[in-house]
């Protein structure tokens, strides 16, 4: 019996001359792999709307070990993200890690939402690829159920004030203070602090509602990549080309 669902192509695998297997992250489904027969020949009917970062309507069949793709339409295609190799190189990085979260519903609609406003706000140039890529770090690690302790200095209770320390393994912070006997170095000043714990806990519609300083948003890039590996069961080989590009 055909499926109908939404699907964002997080990865293309070419097969033979024309075919190729997709991964696609669907809200009802989870993440997927469908063999789309033909989809690389132009006059296709799958063409248009089985590119990579499209978001589309499919219509599936379910196979033993992965689906087929009968039809699909176009919804939105994220054109601004080849205009610069930032915008690709960052978009790669986060589809790698969605797929790698591998979110089941109903985390994946969650995390299909996160991915496709991190899309837009990267196409259109909404947003510094930068301030994108923490947010996206924090919150799908967030999503996927590895949020940091972030109320405060796990070892005085201190809410805020000076510079505090994210332990990317533990999840937990530490003010200046209780960092120094611990023989850990701040790695967050306030402005970081403040952004850290807003991708982590504000509402979907006040997510991306905060600027940075270039200083501030420098640490809060390093220590929220730091955490996202020290979680990730798996270090995204797009990382090391995404680094030379935003460096």
């Amino acid at each position: 019996m055909p499926i109908a669902t939404m699907g964002l192509v997080l990865r293309q695998v070419r097969v033979g001359e024309a075919d190729q297997i997709l991964t696609l992250l669907t809200p009802d489904l989870g993440v997927i792999s469908a063999s789309a027969k033909g989809s690389l020949r132009l006059k296709n009917k799958l063409f248009s709307a089985c590119g990579l970062f499209c978001y589309s309507e499919f219509t599936l069949t379910s196979g033993r070990s992965h689906y087929f793709v009968d039809s699909a339409q176009v919804r939105r295609v994220f054109h601004g993200l080849s205009q610069s190799i930032e915008g690709m190189g960052l978009a790669a990085y986060m589809a790698e890690i969605a797929a790698a979260l591998s979110p089941a519903p109903p985390e994946a609609e969650a995390q299909l939402r996160l991915l496709l406003n991190c899309l837009y706000l990267l196409s259109e140039q909404k947003r510094t690829p930068g301030q994108l890529k923490s947010i996206y770090e924090l919150r799908a690690m967030t999503l996927a159920g590895y949020m940091p302790n972030l109320l405060a200095c796990e070892d005085c209770g201190k809410y805020e004030g000076g510079e505090f320390y994210l332990d990317p393994q533990e999840g937990t912070l530490l003010c200046a203070d209780c960092a120094e006997k611990a023989r850990h170095v701040p790695n967050l000043d306030t402005g970081a602090l403040y952004a850290l714990r807003h991708s982590c806990l504000s509402e979907d519609k006040q997510l991306f509602n905060f600027k940075l300083s270039p200083p501030s948003q420098r640490l809060l890039n390093k220590a929220s990549e730091q955490y996202l590996l020290a979680h990730l069961e798996q270090c995204p080989k797009s990382l090391d080309f995404l680094r030379t590009v935003l460096s």
